[in-house]
């Protein structure tokens, strides 16, 4: 971009505070969550929800155990005014459950949105009014004073009401819309005003909330924003800080960990972080951080595929596969070096069980989300051989030896580099067939004859195309087909490695062996697989020689 149009930006301003307390805090509990997914998530959908798909989201938000949900607009349109009050007439809001609702501050939507809640057991109306110096300049035309005053009104006028609301108990959230771009000092002059008209207390608490409508700074200067802000704002133990971040920049979790930090007890946001522009908090992203410091989250998170199945079934949105905790690909590596790593930690859990969870590249245990670990090791080009062998011992229970692997893993990634995808798991099995066991035409039968100290074995091979028949003798079945076939087709064979294993049990058990051999001064690999382990391992000298 050229030069010149830096011009048009200026940087955001710091707070002054010297003593700032937050970067030392660590969150130790989590805050009051606020789901805003009927609400600000909504209005972000080119399609927004039906009445239908609201019900199931707000039910799915109560599974998942949120007990602060914002709603909806109700003065907004017919809809939203019928699906709140559908859940007020129908009873579907349990009991430890508060409903929110949105409305700016303006009278008649004041009293639309209060009319929408008549019934409920208890209620929060959140109201809002535009603070920044564009807003008020550009957008309304007016001063400091006027927009304070809209705000006191706005909020006098809440109150009048909530005392004319019979059964129903009113709570009040008042938000300062883009705090981030309103000066600091004025947007606790309003703030303080609305809360010296709304006279909350310890028992009845406000909840002030200061949004990053649009995120402008890094987050440590919105942690700072929010540190500074409490200290100044009184009564402090009658109000309850809460925040909303913005994307915009794309730490908006980050933002609001930090507020956090900073003293705000409460945090608004949506499910996968949906919302205007670049989205809202993610409140599942900032709540699994939490569970993976060891921090009770006080969210159902267990079953995370549903709750992603029906998010997009309601929302029409897509979940990106790299999405933190929680994507598709999250729970997967490509990469050879992470793909052995992974092995060994998953391995090494389970066979020394402790009290942590510690595998590397996986923070935390998929499990504890309703995930697997299928398709934890993924193959394609840059797989690595731990992966390679990793996903043949989970899916056939073929456990290649560690001085064998680089041998396979060379041969499916030659596979992989000519198919330019990845491999699914039954063609790697195919590819270790090909490369090892379907290769052992060089034998055509055999009988071994085993005497007191040596071993006789009778062999019939095929050497440029004709059979060969030979006896011979060795210190056992391998020894005495490696003398035999260096007596008749003149191959010199010497094995340098060994491993075998069964591959299933009972009757028809099955077993496989591996060989490392030096054949004709080349070192070459072989497998075999035969109910009879000494059959097995012939087989896999024989797969070496015919790789030559």
């Amino acid at each position: 971009m050229p030069p010149q149009h830096l011009k048009k930006y200026k940087a955001y301003p710091t707070v002054d505070l010297l003593d700032r307390q937050w970067p030392n805090r660590r969150i130790t509990e989590a805050p009051i969550w606020c789901s805003v997914d009927l609400r600000d998530g909504n209005q972000a959908l080119s399609t927004p929800m039906n009445i239908e798909q609201k019900l199931t989201m707000f039910t799915l938000l109560v599974e998942i155990g949120f007990k602060e949900i914002e709603v909806g607009f109700p003065s907004a349109s017919q809809l939203e005014f019928d699906f709140i009050r559908t859940l007020i007439e129908k009873k579907l809001i349990p009991d430890d459950v508060t409903i929110q609702v949105l409305t700016q501050a303006r009278e008649h939507l004041i009293v639309r949105s209060m009319d929408s809640l008549r019934g409920a057991k208890r209620a929060v109306v959140h109201m809002y009014n535009s603070t920044s110096p564009a807003q008020r300049e550009i957008v309304f035309g007016k001063t400091k004073d006027e927009i304070k005053a809209i705000a006191v009104e706005g909020t006098r006028l809440i109150k009048s009401l909530a005392e004319q609301m019979g059964d129903t108990e009113i709570g009040y959230e008042y938000s300062p819309e883009s705090f981030t771009a309103t000066e600091l000092d004025y947007a606790l002059e309003i703030c303080q005003a609305v809360i010296d008209t709304w006279h909350p207390t310890t028992d009845h608490p406000i909840v002030i909330n200061l949004p990053s409508t649009v995120e402008l700074s890094t987050p440590n200067i919105y942690a700072d924003r929010i540190e500074w802000f409490g200290r100044h704002i009184k009564p402090r133990e009658a109000i309850i800080i809460s925040v909303h971040t913005h994307n915009d920049r794309g730490c908006a979790v980050a933002a609001a960990e930090l507020a956090v930090m900073g003293g705000a007890q409460r945090v608004e946001g949506a499910l996968f972080g949906n919302g205007e522009r670049s989205g809202n908090m993610d409140l599942l992203t900032m709540a699994l951080n939490l569970y993976a410091q060891g921090v009770d989250c006080k969210l159902n998170l267990s079953n995370m595929p549903h709750i992603a199945e029906v998010y997009q079934q309601c929302t029409g949105m897509d979940i990106h596969p790299r999405h933190p905790w929680v994507g598709d690909l999250v729970y997967t590596a490509f990469s050879g070096s992470h793909q052995d790593a992974i092995q060994k930690g998953l391995k090494h859990h389970a066979e020394h069980p402790r009290d942590y969870w510690d595998v590397p590249y996986i923070p935390i245990e998929p499990s504890d989300i309703g995930r697997t670990f299928e398709g934890v090791i993924r193959i394609n080009s840059q797989s690595g051989k731990g992966g390679v062998s990793y996903i043949l011992e989970k899916e056939v229970g073929i456990q290649i030896p560690k001085w064998m692997q680089p041998d396979f893993g060379l041969a499916v990634q030659k596979i992989s580099d000519s198919t330019r995808r990845e491999l699914q798991p039954s063609e790697i099995h195919d590819a270790f067939d090909r490369t090892y066991l379907l290769n052992d035409n060089l034998l055509k039968k055999y009988k071994i004859v085993s005497g007191s100290s040596t071993t006789s074995l009778e062999a019939e091979v095929v050497i440029d195309g004709r059979p060969v028949a030979f006896n011979a003798e060795g210190n056992g079945p391998v020894d005495a087909f490696i003398a035999g076939v260096a007596q008749v087709a003149g191959v010199h064979v010497a094995v340098t490695n060994y491993a075998e294993h069964a591959l299933t049990k009972g009757a028809d058990a099955q077993a496989i062996a591996f060989v490392e051999v030096i054949a004709n001064g080349r070192v070459v690999y072989g497998a075999g697989s035969d109910p009879n382990i000494s059959a097995a391992s012939i087989k896999a000298v024989v797969s070496a020689i015919n790789r030559i």
